[in-house]
């Protein structure tokens, strides 16, 4: 046929046939063979294999060249003859069912043969002239490409049509700031806001809900076309002519053009928003330096710095116009804000922290080099990552050095803990312990070394759970020292401290009788002791009463019921 053959939408032959959805799964297919798709008679040959992996997806705009015969061999149609390959939306019904289930199977450059039934084509009816009634067809498809159309809310308010690929992986998250392209018209074409480049922060939206929405599931480099509806473009209410740019009437569609140029990433450093990181230049390869954890030494920095007040007054300076500026992260070296955030860093990545006073300088004011910082001031810190040093991880050390290294946390956690800071405290003995938590390596001599130093630090740090209140923390540190000693009297004296405030009054008590058992005249135990008494007594005169008031209670309910029953009169059998 000379004319455009139009492939009817398959919505009335749903209504008539009552076809079930069952989305087909690509058959794996060699060349030449023949498989049926689903289960209502669709059949696909292979005849060329396609490229990758990849299919088109429901709402993908596909492009194809076909030839459609009758099982005679007679041709109807053939975008072929015309040299005009035919595009259309998949899954949208704009094609036969057929079609729409079998080229979603199929790949980029893939060339099959869809044997397709009638209830999956035109049906009864047919279309006359060419094709008649209950006609099994078949269409030699080739997939030429596609454009990927996402219905990115899951709800039809917004699609998004790819014009241009981005790169790499990484989409904006609510706290980046994305600077973006964009051009927005009417379905009529009438322009209605346009921007050569405009930054703004994802989570607080430009324009309309919808490029906040789109630049969400966008990559940098990556251009789309947005079919927006009005619940994210302006709604009932629209929007009035702003300048050279149109009103937005109520309930309007609108086509947006967007481009998404670069992004800078924004981090929640202390996930409760009062230390922000915002990358202006990104850092190499993926290290970071660390902070003692995980059996590992801290890292040396080399960076350069600047720190700002909210009016622009600079407060400190350094590494720019001197020697670089060092020093050791989680060693109460700089604000405990910029800190956290160096740890966060790549090498040679320079980034904006902005920093909320509990992270900063506190409630006082603070003298630094060229001003004073006022009190409740959040400070903001230009920061050069130029370099750090990591020292060893435990798993680089032999077995002396895991030793030294514990017994170096040891005593730096025994001068925080005389300094009342317990929570720092707490850390190093904790670091202290992963160097030598695994001692299958260790000599003899070594294992015993090994075995001193994890009894000191767990109750040294069981030590600072108690003062921190963290009594659940306490009794495991005891706990794990019991194991490794079952009559260690500190352990135990401190184990019953914790079980008292956790108010297991009988296992504090077993644990307080065997410990003055192996030490009589301890006179912390016995103090100890006398306060567990006191504790049982005060819990025991508590229960007294409770019950007390719930016994006087039921007797009370005992009475009322029993002064209700002689109210009632005794009823008597009339036919007696």
């Amino acid at each position: 046929m000379d004319d455009d053959f139009e492939l009817p939408t398959s919505s009335n032959m749903d209504e008539e046939m009552d076809i079930p959805e069952d989305d087909p799964v690509s058959p794996i297919l060699k060349v030449g063979e023949e498989k049926e798709i689903g289960k209502n008679g669709l059949k696909k040959k292979l005849v060329k294999e396609g490229e990758g992996w990849e299919t088109p997806s429901t709402g993908d705009e596909v492009e194809v060249h076909y030839t459609g015969t009758l099982l005679d061999g007679t041709k109807f149609d053939s975008s072929r003859d015309r040299e005009t390959p035919f595009k259309f939306k998949l899954g949208q019904g704009q094609v036969i069912k057929g079609w729409d289930e079998g080229i979603k199977t199929m790949k980029k450059g893939e060339n099959a043969i869809f044997t397709i039934p009638p209830e999956l084509a035109y049906g009864e009816s047919g279309s006359p002239p060419t094709i008649p009634p209950n006609a099994t067809l078949q269409f030699d498809v080739e997939l030429l490409s596609w454009t990927s159309v996402k219905d990115i809310c899951k709800d039809g308010g917004i699609f998004k049509k790819i014009l241009v690929e981005g790169e790499k992986w990484e989409n904006p998250k609510d706290l980046d700031e994305v600077f973006v392209k964009y051009e927005a018209h009417l379905e009529d074409g009438r322009l209605v806001s346009r921007s050569e480049g405009v930054e703004f922060t994802v989570g607080e939206g430009y324009f309309c809900p919808a490029l906040a929405k789109a630049v969400k599931t966008m990559k940098k480099g990556e251009k789309v076309l947005l079919t927006v509806k009005p619940k994210y473009a302006f709604g009932e209410n629209g929007r009035p002519a702003i300048g050279d740019e149109a009103a937005v009437p109520p309930n309007a569609s609108l086509q947006i053009t967007l481009e998404l140029v670069s992004w800078k990433t924004v981090s929640d450093v202390t996930k409760d928003m009062k230390v922000l990181k915002k990358i202006l230049k990104e850092g190499e390869g993926y290290d970071r330096p660390n902070d003692g954890t995980n059996g590992t030494l801290f890292s040396l920095c080399a960076v350069k710095l600047i720190g700002k007040l909210h009016d622009g007054t600079i407060f400190v300076k350094k590494g720019h116009d001197e020697e670089l500026f060092e020093f050791k992260v989680d060693e109460e070296q700089v604000i405990d804000g910029l800190d956290r955030a160096v740890k966060m860093m790549k090498k040679g990545e320079v980034a904006l922290v902005t920093i909320q006073p509990e992270y900063a300088f506190g409630a006082t004011e603070s003298p630094q080099e060229l001003a004073v910082v006022p009190a409740n001031s959040t400070v903001y810190y230009e920061i050069e990552m130029v370099s750090f040093v990591k020292e060893k991880e435990s798993w680089e050390m032999n077995t002396q050095e895991k030793i030294e290294a514990a017994g170096k946390k040891k005593e730096e956690g025994n001068i925080l803990f005389k300094a009342g800071k317990y929570e720092r405290a707490s850390k190093r003995y904790e670091k202290a312990v992963k160097f030598i938590e695994y001692d299958s390596t260790f000599s003899d001599e070594e294992k015993q070394q090994a075995k001193l130093l994890k009894i000191t630090c767990n109750l040294n740090n069981a030590a600072c759970k108690l003062k921190l209140k963290d009594y659940k923390q306490a009794e495991k540190l005891c706990t794990k020292v019991l194991e490794l000693d079952s009559r260690n009297v500190k352990a135990l004296y401190r184990r019953v401290q914790a079980y008292i405030n956790l108010v297991d009054l009988d296992l504090a008590e077993h644990d307080i009788k065997k410990a003055l058992e192996i030490d009589p005249d301890n006179r912390d135990v016995k103090a100890e002791y006398k306060v567990l008494k006191e504790k049982v007594k005060e819990y025991n005169k508590k229960d007294a009463q409770f019950y007390g008031s719930i016994f006087a209670k039921m007797n009370k309910l005992e009475q009322a019921r029993a002064r209700k029953q002689e109210a009632v009169p005794m009823a008597i059998d009339s036919k007696a």
